[in-house]
């Protein structure tokens, strides 16, 4: 195992004068693959994202980002829960496509009071027994992804904000540990949440109005 990831992470070439790894690359094809069919309502979104865990767990632990490399862990878990949730309520409903749904008063109140704690408290836990040098944005991606993948795989909306936010405080943190590709990755995240909440706002709309879902929205 170790010797696969040492090979993985070999430079494939040289981006802007950095270092891009095999492993990086094939991180940021599964990503932006897997983010683009979540906006398409896509069910084998979930397989790919696992995939793309694996990827990042190895890339993110070389690079002492311990709470992303922990992120993965817990992505995967999830993943394989928004998998079955997607299969299993879609044959119940007797659709193909699992509704989208808002956010209820007492689930946005309590995710979103869970994610911060969870950032303080990694955090802290980073910056008491790791080398860590970037503890408190290390640990916002870590739960505030938890929260977005848990609400994604119930189809909740808003959790395509939750997304923007993650991204926007990715983007500088992964160009800062010299992560060029994963930057760009996440530059691409970004616009592609922005697509995915105007899509699902639009599907949204047309499920509250009791609009059948074009083909083109079924999920594969």
């Amino acid at each position: 195992m170790d010797t696969a990831i040492e090979i993985l992470s070999h430079t494939m070439l040289m981006l802007a004068g950095q270092p891009l790894s095999w492993i990086e690359a094939f991180g940021f094809v599964t990503g932006a693959l897997c983010v683009w069919a979540v906006a398409k309502q896509y069910s084998w979104n979930w397989p790919i994202g696992l995939v793309n865990n694996i990827a990042f767990f190895a890339l993110f632990l070389g690079f002492g980002l311990y709470a992303d490399a922990s992120l993965q862990v817990a992505f995967f878990a999830l993943g394989i829960y928004g998998w079955v949730t997607w299969s299993r309520r879609g044959r119940v409903l007797g659709a193909s496509v699992v509704p989208i749904r808002r956010a209820g008063r007492v689930e946005a109140i309590v995710g979103s009071v869970a994610a911060v704690l969870v950032t303080a408290g990694v955090a802290v836990a980073l910056s008491t027994f790791t080398d860590s040098v970037v503890p408190w944005p290390d640990a916002f991606i870590l739960a505030f992804s938890l929260l977005a993948t848990w609400g994604q795989a119930r189809k909740i909306l808003e959790q395509w904000w939750v997304w923007i936010a993650v991204d926007i405080v990715s983007i500088p943190l992964y160009a800062y540990k010299g992560l060029w590709l994963t930057a760009l990755l996440y530059t691409g995240y970004l616009a592609l949440c922005a697509y995915g909440l105007r899509r699902w706002m639009r599907e949204f709309r047309r499920q509250d109005a009791g609009t059948p879902v074009p083909r083109e929205t079924v999920a594969a």
